[in-house]
């Protein structure tokens, strides 16, 4: 049986403002509407950031637990995935939500490159955020920015840090860091699958590469991330109206590849996290 696909929807981040395009959900209840929209449309992950009142990322986790708890009542079932990225917070600050537990958080377990400053990841901070989700019963989701990360990843599995069976997320697309090169995504989905036999990953594109990635992960058997978060447009010429328009657009690739769409049950049962958000 073909596995069914996964799709996660970073619905806001850190960067996309309204000014990018207006679909960009910024409020609590503005992103509780736009993800119930993506989860009807095929989506059962939500990659979920925060803003301030000006609009500016936070690591605030009283509006963390608000976002949390919207979405749990308007998408029962939906995995929701709380970022500890570094553009909202500096050290321990970027896990300070980790105790409402979410059922997932994403992990970056080494630094690189950004646009126009580099993305800090010091082993101290990578082991405590790992020691955190382990103590909360958190599933790290483990942004790999470059292969050293699935490596990375590979020795914190060994040791115990990460629990269960990992879950890797390859990253291209971040300008001066990994491009969207099909014999590095290859060579990355190869490693992943050496370290760690059967296990699910998937792959997430930034701004032009979202749609390549996206279809690069579906025809490998793989699962996909969309979203505002990566990127606002449908093409060079179309502002996306919505997240959940970005994630039709994976379920038609999902279609011509003829994988069915993940429902939540499927996805907390293939990431090993039960079925606690519909308790």
């Amino acid at each position: 049986m073909t596995e069914p696909c996964i799709i996660c929807v970073a619905i806001t981040g850190s960067l996309p403002q309204k000014s990018d395009n207006p679909a960009v959900p910024i409020s609590i209840s503005e992103q509780v509407e736009s993800t119930q929209e993506a989860f009807e449309a095929g989506a059962t992950i939500a990659h979920c950031h925060v803003r301030d009142d000006e609009g500016k990322p936070t690591s605030d986790p009283e509006r963390f637990a608000r976002l949390k708890e919207g979405l749990k009542k308007h998408c029962p079932g939906l995995i929701v995935q709380l970022s500890t990225g570094g553009r909202s917070g500096a050290g321990k600050a970027r896990g300070g939500m980790l105790p409402l537990r979410p059922d997932m958080a994403s992990l970056s377990v080494g630094s690189n490159n950004f646009p126009t400053r580099v993305y800090e990841n010091p082993p101290d901070l990578v082991d405590w955020l790992a020691a955190e989700m382990l103590a909360h019963g958190v599933k790290p989701e483990v942004e790999c920015f470059d292969l050293s990360h699935i490596f990375k990843a590979a020795q914190m599995h060994q040791a115990g840090q990460l629990a269960g069976t990992p879950y890797l997320q390859i990253v291209m697309g971040v300008r001066n860091a990994m491009p969207a090169d099909r014999p590095a995504f290859d060579f990355m989905v190869g490693t992943i699958q050496r370290f760690f036999p059967g296990a699910p990953w998937c792959a997430a594109g930034i701004g032009p590469a979202q749609i390549v990635l996206n279809e690069w992960a579906v025809a490998s058997g793989g699962h996909a991330r969309t979203g505002l978060e990566d990127n606002v447009r449908m093409d060079r010429h179309t502002l996306a109206p919505s997240n959940a328009a970005l994630v039709r657009r994976v379920t038609e690739i999902c279609d011509r590849y003829e994988r069915p769409v993940a429902t939540w049950q499927q996805a907390r049962e293939r990431l090993g996290l039960g079925m606690r958000a519909a308790e």
